[in-house]
């Protein structure tokens, strides 16, 4: 194919956290293309909206569903995967006309990004770059003031959709960690945070570096979570 595909992460929300590459793209190819949902703006668009120019052709890419169907329903991945098929063949034909396309993707690409599932059915067929951006933790962690980890500390970084039980272990295990994608999890979150005996040191983060942040002490939040929000919980416990 003629065109090339750069996969642009836009960072965690703050327009001021695009890296000058990321920017650099988003201004200078024709197609700039990004997931949302149906009837919903983009939130990777709404970061890098400053630098998309009046001529740039945008290319919706829509969800079929988000959070309407659980990952352990058949029908999730069976359709997700046609999603992903129908939306690399979009691209496919744009960069076969010789269009360079640039993919948008909040935080990184390449940490839970939907963008993976584009380039692992194009990397083969096409030029293809990746600008990384960052990532949602780091962003919070920076907003919260809370330094994650020291000398020799593991880092978990964990979805928050594991079971309680597997994610109580983790935490138990794990010097310093991250919870990401809480939404509909949140009770099952608290109460393997509970289990490990880590509550006191975790720190909740919602919409972390955009407008409407909230960080919090994960004990005082009983109630439903955002997409955008994680937990945190710092290592730092050895000798400094």
């Amino acid at each position: 194919m003629a065109g090339t595909l750069s996969i642009v992460g836009v960072g965690p929300g703050d327009p001021e956290l695009i890296t000058l590459r990321a920017a650099r793209l988003i201004g200078s190819t024709p197609v700039v293309a990004y997931f949302c949902r149906e009837k919903h703006p983009s939130q990777a668009r709404t970061i890098a909206q400053a630098h998309i120019g009046p001529a740039t052709r945008e290319m919706r890419l829509i969800y079929p569903f988000t959070t309407e169907v659980s990952v352990n329903d058949p029908a999730y991945h069976q359709n997700m995967s046609a999603f992903y098929d129908q939306s690399a063949e979009r691209l496919a034909e744009e960069l076969a006309a010789g269009n360079d396309v640039t993919l948008l993707c909040e935080g990184d690409p390449f940490l839970y990004g939907s963008a993976m599932y584009v380039f692992d059915r194009l990397r083969t067929r096409c030029q293809t770059q990746v600008v990384p951006g960052i990532m949602a933790m780091n962003g919070c962690w920076a907003q919260a003031l809370a330094p994650m980890t020291h000398g020799d500390d593991v880092l978990c970084v964990l979805p928050a959709t594991l079971p309680e039980a597997e994610l109580a272990d983790w935490l138990e295990r794990a010097d310093a960690a991250v919870i990401m994608k809480i939404g509909r999890n949140m009770p099952h979150v608290r109460q393997a945070i509970t289990r490990s005996g880590r509550m006191d040191e975790a720190v909740y983060v919602e919409r972390g570096t955009q407008g409407a942040q909230v960080i919090a002490p994960m004990a005082e939040q009983d109630g439903k979570a955002p997409y955008f929000s994680l937990v945190l919980l710092p290592g730092r416990k050895r000798v400094r």
